[in-house]
């Protein structure tokens, strides 16, 4: 069994595999302009975010019942059991659906169903992550946080997703301040694609406590040392960040250089389904380009437990099983 994990940034929309589209658009009597699975998975090849935002945000198409977002979770669950993770925070994009018709509690509901049984199904906890498309409206946002009221119990965190350059995290402020009243903690994509001034917009204004990406931190020497004093945590996705022209290769990922620095990075998928990998391949393959040692995998490994929105007893729990493994 690989290394026990959590997983804290993963996409669920991005965990669809083209099989998976191909047996929901039957289901729901829809024509994919793909001819064949093979077809599909040819066209997850992109040159930049927007390219691949493109064709994500096309095949969420088929996703339309509950059932459809049962059949996600559970095809998600399954497979990153076999990687060893023990813990997933799932971001969930609602606007990407209700901006199509599909109703808010049709997502929720649909998700959950999976979500709840995810300890007895498949020994992994989890939790869900209400992200908030950037390159939609402020007013969206409150919008869709007001349509998520009912199922805050099962809500840890809203974040902040999509196309970064030219929408910074200042411009959710009043919907931040509004899910922070709800209870809800906080997390945002940034220095992804943006700059690291994004980073800091989201500690000072908006006031995360974790930040998704945050690779473009080491152009800031400054920035680094506060991340590294208020042991903020980073998500990293490495495959996603060659795929989607962050970095060139593997080789030049900035994963190495962020660990010396003492950064609190952990490692994940981003969307597997699309960017050639869940969280182990990642983490495996990062490690052997980068010559991490052992000790370096099991502090991403540890830090990942750290990181999460976990209560403490449960945390502990999962780094006595880290600290067991050999």
């Amino acid at each position: 069994m690989p290394i026990p994990k959590a997983e804290l940034h993963l996409h669920i929309e991005g965990t669809l595999e083209p099989e998976l589209a191909f047996r929901l658009a039957e289901r729901n009597g829809i024509t994919l302009p793909f001819g064949s699975v093979e077809e599909l998975r040819d066209a997850y090849s992109f040159s930049d975010l927007q390219s691949f935002l493109d064709l994500y945000y096309a095949l969420t198409d088929v996703l339309r019942t509950e059932q459809d977002f049962t059949d996600l979770a559970n095809a998600y669950l399954a497979r990153v059991r076999e990687d060893g993770v023990r813990h997933a925070e799932i971001f969930f994009d609602p606007q990407a659906h209700t901006s199509r018709g599909i109703a808010f509690d049709i997502v929720a509901r649909g998700l959950l169903a999976a979500l709840d049984r995810s300890e007895q199904d498949y020994g992994i906890t989890t939790s869900l992550i209400l992200s908030f498309l950037r390159d939609q409206s402020a007013e969206s946002a409150l919008e869709t946080l007001s349509a998520a009221e009912p199922f805050l119990d099962r809500i840890v965190a809203v974040g902040l997703d999509s196309a970064e350059v030219g929408h910074p995290p200042a411009k959710f402020a009043a919907v931040y301040e509004r899910a922070r009243a709800l209870g809800l903690r906080a997390v945002a994509h940034a220095g992804e694609e943006g700059p690291p001034v994004y980073i800091r917009e989201a500690l000072d204004i908006l006031r995360v406590e974790r930040i998704d990406h945050g690779v473009r931190c080491l152009e800031d020497p400054e920035l680094v040392n506060r991340l590294v004093r208020e042991r903020i945590p980073l998500t990293v996705c490495p495959f996603s960040n060659v795929r989607l022209r962050v970095v060139d290769t593997l080789a030049d990922h900035p994963l190495h250089r962020m660990l010396d620095a003492g950064l609190l990075v952990t490692v994940n998928s981003d969307d597997p389904a699309y960017f050639g990998g869940y969280v182990h391949a990642n983490l495996t393959a990062t490690a052997t380009e980068l010559s991490l040692t052992d000790a370096q995998v099991r502090t991403l490994a540890r830090n990942s437990f750290e990181a999460a929105f976990l209560d403490e007893p449960t945390r502990a729990t999962y780094l006595a099983e880290l600290d067991a493994y050999h």
